[in-house]
């Protein structure tokens, strides 16, 4: 199931860097992350559903892909991001 809008917005101020920010790394990588928590789920119980799981696999990539641009401009940004979703790095 897709994320509700009340969770999306909910994520976006929880994360975004100034008053109209909608679109940082840091937004991108928190909704992401809870599309891919809701979706690993969907994977548990459903495993032959080689279709969603490819689309994981889209998104875990771009999330990290977002995760090392960050990584290499703001350091400090980075680490802070990784340890408020508490993600592997």
């Amino acid at each position: 199931m897709a994320i509700t809008k009340d969770r999306k917005t909910q994520i976006i101020d929880q994360f975004r860097r100034e008053t109209t920010d909608t679109g940082s790394p840091e937004v991108q990588i928190a909704l992401l992350t809870e599309r891919i928590n809701e979706l690993h789920e969907h994977m548990r119980t459903h495993k032959k559903d080689h279709a969603s799981r490819r689309g994981l696999l889209k998104m875990v990539s771009k999330r990290s892909g977002l995760l090392t641009y960050l990584r290499n401009t703001e350091r400090g940004r980075y680490l802070a991001v990784i340890a408020r979703l508490g993600l592997r790095k």
